[in-house]
């Protein structure tokens, strides 16, 4: 699937930023009433899910995606990760740095993530550049059916993004329910080229 990388919809009239804010209320709260035990049993499904659909199921050993820690009411990723090693692929995940920028380090394991700030667990060391991803994993808070992504508001993965391969698809992790929602757009935003979740890939359209 190659990646569309689309340019941001114009930008609505009224306050978009308002808008978004409300929209990530929204979200979060439905985050928040989800109990452990249903995160895990996401978790579970999603790497599941992922492993039977494209791209990530052509994926070869040696191969590289790149992804990220759910943490919160996130997704749980960590069970896709685990499986994604056992099969070979090289897993790479972010360290955020102090002015927001993004390097990457290999997944090794669970017992080797670090904690870092804001609640988040990073490789122990981050020295590749997003590039090398054939496949990459992106949190988000909702994606529309244009593909532009709810983020947290910081711009860390939109900028980051500039360093992906134009042949690397770009997929939201979310729970369904968070598929397919009217996202605000501005115009430094990044489209996305489908979502994963529990229920499989939702691939997105390109114009």
């Amino acid at each position: 699937m190659p990646s569309t990388h689309r340019p941001p919809q114009p930008v609505p009239t009224g306050d978009v930023r308002e808008a978004k804010r409300a929209l990530r209320r929204a979200v979060l709260a439905r985050r928040s009433a989800r109990d452990e035990a249903a995160r895990a049993a996401h978790g579970a499904a999603l790497a599941e899910a992922a492993l039977r659909a494209e791209p990530l199921a052509s994926v070869p050993a040696g191969g590289c995606v790149a992804a990220y820690v759910g943490v919160d009411g996130e997704p749980r990723t960590l069970p896709l990760l685990d499986a994604l090693v056992a099969r070979g692929v090289e897993v790479l995940l972010p360290a955020l740095r102090p002015d927001w920028s993004m390097t990457w380090g290999r997944y090794v394991g669970r017992d080797a993530l670090v904690a870092a700030d804001r609640g988040l667990l990073e490789p122990p060391e981050a020295p590749h550049g997003l590039g090398r991803a054939d496949v990459v994993l992106l949190p988000g808070l909702a994606v529309g059916a244009d593909g532009m992504r709810l983020g947290r508001g910081g711009g860390a993965y939109d900028r980051a993004l500039a360093a992906a391969s134009p042949r690397a698809p770009l997929l939201v992790v979310l729970h369904p329910d968070e598929v397919g929602l009217a996202v605000p757009a501005e115009p430094h935003d990044r489209a996305v080229d489908g979502a994963l979740t529990a229920d499989g890939v939702v691939l997105l359209p390109s114009d």
